[in-house]
């Protein structure tokens, strides 16, 4: 059986980098499809925006997405303890 993180590891993994909760937490294809989707959100909204916006603006459909994958992994690094504290 795989070793259990610690879920505020988890969560200051998820923090640093997109998708690296979800590696940590033992969920590497949905690491993965975050961490694409930062990517592909934030360059659509980086094309179709213009250099008048600021970074944060030109950026904001992957920082949207990177958002909700913090606490995603932690919830999911949180029940994947629970569990295994449980199981006998």
């Amino acid at each position: 059986m795989q070793k259990v993180m610690n879920p505020y590891l988890v969560l200051a993994l998820a923090v640093i980098l997109p998708g690296a909760g979800h590696v940590a937490a033992g969920e590497p294809r949905r690491g993965l499809a975050f961490a694409f989707f930062v990517v592909l959100f934030g360059a659509l909204t980086y094309a179709t925006t213009t250099p008048e916006i600021s970074f944060i603006g030109r950026h904001a459909g992957g920082l949207f997405i990177w958002a909700l994958s913090i606490p995603d992994a932690y919830r999911r690094a949180r029940i994947r303890a629970l569990n295994a504290n449980l199981s006998p």
